[in-house]
């Protein structure tokens, strides 16, 4: 999928969205977060516990690809509908569902990595 087909399906998100090339597919981002990727033609978009739900009732399925050591690894990225695809309303709404768990995700992310850097007993 090029860059000007993932940018049609996306049209109605609003507001730029930047397209990377990275391990033989694309990283989209708006902002500063990534909120989908692109992998052998498949748009996926970012889930998390609020709404993987949504994906799943829309028959989508998460990205999985074959590890180095020969296990199956799956990530938070979920198969964009073929109905979304079809419908670019449709699509925006879940850009914005997995654009909000982006942000949820790196939220989640800075907090850690704050708590590692507190000083015991603060």
């Amino acid at each position: 999928m090029d860059p000007d087909a993932i940018r049609d399906i996306l049209q109605a998100l609003g507001g730029p969205i930047h397209i990377r090339r990275m391990f033989g597919g694309q990283v989209i981002y708006q902002g500063e977060v990534m909120f989908a990727l692109e992998a052998s033609g498949d748009l996926y978009l970012k889930v998390d516990d609020v709404t993987v739900e949504v994906f799943r009732a829309l028959g989508s399925r998460p990205f999985a690809y074959q590890a180095k050591d020969g296990r199956t690894a799956t990530m938070s990225y979920w198969l964009m509908p073929v109905s979304a695809l079809e419908d670019p309303d449709e699509a925006g709404r879940l850009a914005q569902l997995a654009i909000a768990a982006a942000w949820r995700s790196r939220s989640a992310k800075s907090r850690k990595t704050t708590a590692k850097r507190a000083p015991k007993g603060a």
